[in-house]
């Protein structure tokens, strides 16, 4: 660089590249390196560095999905303690976030390292519970590293090896010179080479290569970038030339003020065409050995992709690809779509299995699980311990020791119990000790929440239960005006008024035609009461004749039906069915009104309670004993007791099953599991979740549960809670539709007696009033006299009025109605 430098291609490692970016930054000299695959090194920071092969970006983005495919979690990385390793690592950690997987040990290693430094290394990682470990090291002493670990016996069943492309660069070159012990010591081990195309120009390079070097030294694939990158800056040298660029230099002051070492920093000059031959660099688009060569925005090669390759006997295996567009493949050319499930071929892994290995495993260092345990003063069925003893029984216990029986490794484990047993532990502390590492585990009625899934990871629920109301139960026995509870006092009322505006509209619709209707005013009041009353017993003595009449009693019918249908059912249930009356009506009557309740002492039950349903603190009793809960419920709030009490259905059915004074009141209005917690992203939550799904399945837990909670509650006794009274809501339909059918008679015959009396009121000066209280025969004899006397004159009737108007009309006697029926048509 002393010597008038224009380009420089290399170096082939990271470390030393970072250094000479920052005086090739400073000469303007593009940097051109084949080898350097630090994702630190960037165009941003280094504008004059050109990257022509793959950033391990791209390559930590493969294991990434590698790891995320076979749904794994956890995984250890070893890695050199250097630039190029700790930078790749940090790469390895974001993709892996971004699969919802995590680095849970680093170890890294000295670029200096030795026997001794690798196997301390080594027995540390054995330590660990994960069993997918990532190899990001140099291929000069990689192969050490392979084989203490295959010596120490962490190359068997179980185990999975990931090598990042430095495996696969040592395969290539060295393969046929590779010892047969290094080659027992990779059996299984994936690693990733950078993809090149198949082309006849690559073709026609390798064969010269092998012809070059006997066969004795292997080509790469930083081999071929390297061939590529002296083509790339041979095109973009002369691109910079034809476009008139000149190889000029000029001297910088500044570095005149560097002095000492092996570096003349007076000597170096700055090219004043570096940025011209930087953008003709960038521009090039050719084809090479290793594919097309062109660069991206971001001055990356186009066209990333990785072999995903299985080491297996004296060779290598593919068992598919990993591009940056498609993801991981079984073939490069197929047109995968990332959001659907890629595949791969199978793989042998470590101690020659086809079997996926689950990724992880209990530490070796003899710690067992720790698991904390409540000690309850109540409800013990569920989790009890033995007196004088660490021992714990009861049905969450044998939940959790049948699903771990089906896991398919043994789990050592330890129960610790929490709590003083004098007073409920609150389960949020039990929780916080799994976040701090006191516990790795917590097994009891420990009700899944949103809060508490935040501190820990929970099975699958073993039991579904939810929030209910207990309260006082007392019993109504009938009484005499029993019959009067089928209906609210609403409904009664509402039910009366319609009788009697029914038999009003009626009434007015029949007055002026129907005799039956008519008379002194006490016979018509009594007739309108008896009239639509009777629609509940018998037929009417009283016939309607109008047509609108006939359509609001056929209405009333229908609406008499329903009610007394209703009636007759709820009256029948009330008389035969034993009643329970309670205290309040559900959850609602407790938050609406001011009565204290009780809860469970350490449950959810409180902060939902103020939380969710804002009920203040001061309403709030906790409680721990049943006895306690007991004489609270029977001394009631006028006794310094509660009204009710709010807790989980699973635990007040074991209360009530010997306690018939008390009862659930209304539906649950909460719905959650109870589970077994873990810490954070733990294994052993997922597994446990599956054990538990097959005791499900195959009716283990259903036993479990008849085991401890099959008692058999008061409801034996044939009680239910006290059925409701029908309110007037149930009927505003019926009563909507009745009064609607009333409206539009009223209407119509309003409208019917308006023009009615248009016509008559031409040859008479009555009033509107007079004239509809009139009846209808009367207006008929005020019509035109000469039309009277000509109706007079005919033959038979004055022997028909004499009887009409006497009265003295006989049943057997007939009545010319035809003439009488014609005169009344002929007047209207």
């Amino acid at each position: 660089m002393e010597n008038d430098t224009v380009a420089i291609v290399g170096p082939q490692q990271s470390v030393l590249a970072h250094v000479v970016s920052h005086i090739a930054n400073e000469l303007h000299v593009p940097l051109l390196s084949f080898a350097a695959t630090d994702p630190a090194l960037s165009s941003l920071q280094f504008p004059y560095f050109v990257r022509t092969t793959q950033s391990d970006l791209f390559q930590m983005s493969a294991v990434a999905e590698i790891v995320g495919y076979y749904e794994w979690r956890d995984v250890i990385v070893i890695y050199i303690d250097d630039e190029h390793g700790r930078n790749g690592v940090a790469a390895l950690g974001d993709k892996l976030a971004d699969k919802r997987c995590k680095i849970s040990y680093k170890a890294p290693m000295s670029p200096k390292v030795g026997p001794n430094e690798i196997s301390e290394t080594l027995l540390k990682v054995g330590l660990m519970e994960s069993r997918v470990i990532i190899l990001h090291i140099y291929a000069s002493w990689g192969l050490e590293v392979v084989d203490l670990a295959w010596k120490m016996g962490m190359m068997e069943s179980g185990y999975v090896w990931i090598a990042t492309d430095w495996l696969s660069t040592l395969l290539d070159t060295e393969s046929n010179s590779l010892p047969p012990a290094a080659r027992d010591s990779i059996q299984g081990v994936l690693t990733l080479r950078m993809h090149t195309s198949d082309s006849e120009l690559k073709s026609k390079f390798v064969s010269r290569w092998s012809n070059l070097t006997d066969g004795h030294f292997g080509l790469n694939s930083y081999g071929l970038y390297a061939y590529d990158t002296v083509w790339l800056l041979a095109h973009a040298l002369e691109a910079f030339l034809n476009q008139g660029g000149h190889i000029s230099f000029s001297n910088d002051p500044r570095l005149a003020e560097f002095h000492g070492g092996n570096l003349q920093f007076d000597r170096m000059s700055i090219f004043d065409g570096g940025k011209m031959l930087l953008s003709s660099i960038l521009e090039v688009n050719i084809s090479g050995v290793t594919g097309p060569i062109k660069f991206t925005s971001d001055g990356n090669l186009i066209g990333t992709a990785y072999e995903v390759i299985n080491v297996i006997g004296t060779g290598i295996r593919r068992i598919g690809y990993w591009s940056n567009s498609s993801g991981l493949t079984e073939k490069l050319n197929a047109q995968t779509n990332r959001s659907r499930s890629n595949n791969l071929y199978g793989v042998i892994w470590p101690g020659q299995t086809t079997q996926k290995p689950r990724g992880w495993v209990f530490s070796n260092n003899g710690r067992q699980l720790r698991v904390g345990v409540p000690v309850r003063i109540n409800f013990r069925e569920f989790v009890s311990r033995v007196d004088g003893s660490d021992t714990f029984r009861g049905y969450c216990i044998d939940v959790f020791t049948a699903a771990l029986a089906i896991l398919p490794y043994a789990v050592p484990y330890k129960f610790i119990p929490f709590g003083d047993g004098h007073i409920n532990p609150v389960f949020t502390d039990l929780l916080h000790m799994i976040t701090t590492g006191d516990f790795d585990a917590a097994v009891g009625d420990i009700a899944i929440t949103t809060n508490r899934t935040k501190m820990v990871d929970f099975t699958q629920p073993y039991i579904e239960t939810g929030l209910v109301v207990v309260a006082p139960v007392r019993k109504l026995n009938s009484s005499a005006w029993a019959f009067l509870r089928p209906f609210t006092p609403m409904m009664w009322g509402v039910t009366g008024i319609f009788f009697l505006a029914v038999g009003v509209v009626v009434w007015i619709l029949e007055r002026r035609t129907n005799d039956d209707f008519q008379g002194p005013p006490r016979k018509q009041i009594a007739t309108i009461i008896w009239f639509t009353f009777a629609t509940l017993f018998t037929a009417h003595r009283e016939k309607t004749e109008s047509g609108l009449g006939r359509m609001v009693l056929l209405i009333w019918l229908f609406v008499v039906l329903i009610l007394n249908s209703s009636y007759i059912a709820s009256l029948t249930s009330i008389l035969t069915v034993q009643q329970l009356s309670y205290s309040v009506k559900g959850i609602e009557s407790l938050t609406s009104g001011n009565d204290p309740i009780g809860y469970q002492r350490g449950s959810y039950t409180e902060n939902y309670l103020i939380d969710v349903l804002n009920i203040h603190k001061s309403r709030l009793f906790p409680l721990d004993s049943e006895e306690e809960l007991e004489t609270a419920l029977n001394n009631g709030p006028e006794k310094g007791g509660i009204a009710a009490v709010v807790q989980n259905r699973a635990h007040m059915e074991l209360f009530l099953a010997t306690r018939c004074e008390f009862g659930i009141v209304g539906q649950e209005f909460t719905k959650m599991g109870w589970g077994f917690a873990f810490q954070r992203e733990s294994p052993l939550a997922i597994d446990m979740s599956t054990a538990i799904l097959k005791l499900s399945e195959s009716g283990e837990l259903q036993k479990i549960h008849d085991k401890w909670l099959s008692r058999k509650a008061c409801s034996s006794e044939d009680t239910k809670q006290d059925v409701d009274r029908l309110p007037l809501k149930s009927f505003w339909g019926l009563f909507l539709l009745c009064g609607l059918a009333c409206f539009a008679a009223i209407l119509l015959y309003v409208i019917k007696m308006v023009h009615l009396y248009m016509r008559h009121s031409g040859r008479s000066s009555q009033s509107f009033i007079s004239f509809v209280k009139e009846k209808e025969k009367d207006v008929h004899k005020m019509q035109d006299p000469e039309k009277m006397r000509k109706r007079r004159k005919r033959p038979g009737y004055q022997m028909e009025e004499s009887r009409v108007s006497n009265g003295r009309v006989h049943e057997d006697e007939s009545v010319n109605v035809s003439n009488v029926g014609v005169y009344i048509g002929y007047e209207a």
